[in-house]
């Protein structure tokens, strides 16, 4: 991408708060208005997640850092704070793009210490955000995993993933290739009030046909859900039902977690567009970032019918230690390649009745969303991890 016409600054000097050099330019634009992109020349790609966390992956990959997809809840906002930036206004606009992330991650895959364990991407902030329309990074790192043999799998929000379909379906021949979207909220308003900067539900709909339509699996992640806005039965059962008729091939979900500095930035935009829940909030998760065991209880009780109706699978254990995400947005976060991980994790339980397609990204999606004792699961165990 040139912006040459739009640089603010080239000093070749430090981002504030890294500590590291490798900050090219500082780019705005009227397209992206109120955003500023710092441009840095990433010295790893592949982040290596810490053996201790029991996620089912070992290795990410995240391009950018920050998100335009303003969703008030996103558990990686913390993630800037490690730049001396603020979670909240600047995780929405102060984007840093790794430039080089396809070179780098080309050369780390050609050594021979890399065991072509799987790489997940969309643990950390979304690789398909609006901003990927410019910088067109994906298509280098699909290509990258997939020649050098290294399963990948993609969770996402954004429907640009449908330009890389034809990538996903060549390296779908040969690398196990998961994709899952993430969507949870069906209304719109709803949907552009909580997650501002992100395309409506009907696009990510789209999404999901386009992705059936190529051939590969699609695994829904439903979350987070929020207590009284997205929780109602007559909510739900629309959403797995508009999922059904789309053909996810499985559903997870999850409901809210706030940590750390994620808490009150939520809490001041339910103030503002809800204030009637400030109190039901505060008292459902007191001073943990967690719903009580009774909420998962009976959100779970709520789902269980509901995908049964709509042909999903039944719910499958699912065990990864908490917090997972937090162990996710350090390591995706560093930027550092580190050394060679644990050994992948491969289990293929006995597909259940209903929807029996392999989610691909699944588990990956529930990891990074939450605790393993918040999920709900619609849908088959994946059999890549």
């Amino acid at each position: 991408m040139r912006w040459d016409g739009q640089r603010v600054d080239e000093d070749g000097g430090t981002l504030p708060g890294l500590g590291l050099p490798g900050l090219l330019r500082t780019v705005r634009t009227p397209e992206f208005r109120g955003v500023t992109f710092h441009e840095v020349a990433a010295r790893s790609a592949l982040n290596a997640v810490p053996a201790a966390s029991r996620m089912p992956f070992r290795w990410t990959v995240n391009p950018m850092r920050g998100c335009l997809h303003a969703c008030t809840y996103c558990f990686a906002r913390p993630t800037h704070e490690y730049l001396e930036l603020d979670a909240g206004r600047d995780f929405e606009t102060q984007i840093v793009v790794k430039t080089n992330v396809v070179e780098v991650l080309r050369a780390e895959l050609a050594r021979r210490s890399w065991r072509r364990e799987h790489v997940a991407l969309g643990t950390n902030t979304d690789p398909y955000q609006r901003a990927e329309g410019r910088y067109a990074l994906m298509p280098g790192i699909i290509t990258a995993l997939a020649s050098s043999g290294t399963p990948l799998s993609v969770l996402t929000k954004g429907p640009l993933l449908q330009r890389d379909l034809p990538l996903l379906q060549a390296a779908a021949k040969d690398v196990p290739v998961g994709v899952s979207v993430s969507l949870a909220v069906l209304d719109p308003a709803l949907q552009k009030a909580v997650e501002p900067g992100t395309p409506g539900p009907a696009a990510r709909l789209g999404l999901v046909r386009a992705v059936r339509d190529a051939g590969l699996e699609c695994g829904v992640l439903v979350a987070p859900v929020l207590p009284w806005l997205t929780d109602g039965e007559e909510h739900l059962d629309a959403l797995l039902a508009a999922l059904a008729e789309a053909g996810a091939t499985g559903v997870s979900v999850l409901p809210l977690h706030l940590r750390g500095s994620v808490k009150p930035w939520f809490l001041d935009w339910l103030a503002r567009d809800h204030p009637h829940l400030v109190e039901r909030y505060r008292t459902l998760y007191g001073r943990g970032a967690y719903v009580p065991e009774d909420y998962r209880v009976w959100l779970r009780a709520r789902v269980e019918p509901l995908r049964r109706r709509h042909g999903f699978a039944p719910e499958t254990p699912f065990t990864v230690a908490a917090p997972a995400e937090e162990a996710v947005a350090r390591a995706s976060g560093g930027g550092s390649a580190g050394g060679s991980g644990g050994s992948a994790r491969h289990r293929t339980p006995p597909a259940p009745e209903g929807r029996t397609g392999s989610t691909g990204h699944e588990s990956v999606a529930r990891a990074a969303a939450g605790r393993a004792d918040d999920l709900v699961t619609a849908g088959p165990q994946p059999t890549l991890f």
